[in-house]
């Protein structure tokens, strides 16, 4: 899972660190922030994204103000590991909005998927007539969230 295809040197690693900390930072205050002309901030930007290190911009939004405040991980163990039941079930994850992360793991169950519901009734009613109907699925193991002590996107750079 690592590639890379430029080697970065201190500057572009701080123009990352920058925009992680604020992805909607003027060209000028960035090039002020790590001592650039925003000619040359602007240029190591786009080649950043170009390479695929930056990825896009997003707003963070709230979730409890969205009417999506309960947090739900939940395990998938699959009836069989074969690449047309993985691809189904990935296919039909990609769809739902109420999942908002999807990993396949190695371990006791195959995937481990995040999702946002606004209460235990309606996450109910998405394990019962969504989860559960997911291609492949055999079992699941849900960990409803009590309190989310750390969420950050950022990566140490």
């Amino acid at each position: 899972m690592t590639e890379t295809t430029h080697e970065l040197d201190r500057i572009d690693l701080r123009i990352l660190n920058v925009l992680q900390a604020d992805g909607r930072i003027a060209n000028l205050k960035l090039a002020e922030a790590v001592a650039l002309s925003p000619t040359a901030v602007l240029a190591r930007t786009q080649r950043l994204q170009r390479d695929g290190y930056i990825l896009g911009f997003e707003a963070r939004l709230n979730p409890l103000k969205l009417g999506r405040g309960m947090m739900v991980f939940v395990e998938v163990l699959l009836d069989r590991t074969t690449p047309n039941v993985f691809n189904e079930f990935k296919a039909a994850v990609q769809v739902r909005d109420e999942i908002m992360e999807c990993h396949m793991v190695a371990g006791g169950f195959d995937y481990l998927l995040k999702t946002r519901m606004a209460d235990m009734a309606a996450y109910r009613d998405f394990a019962g007539n969504v989860l559960w109907q997911l291609p492949g699925v055999r079992e699941t193991r849900t960990y409803a969230v009590m309190e989310e002590v750390k969420n950050s996107t950022r990566l140490p750079l």
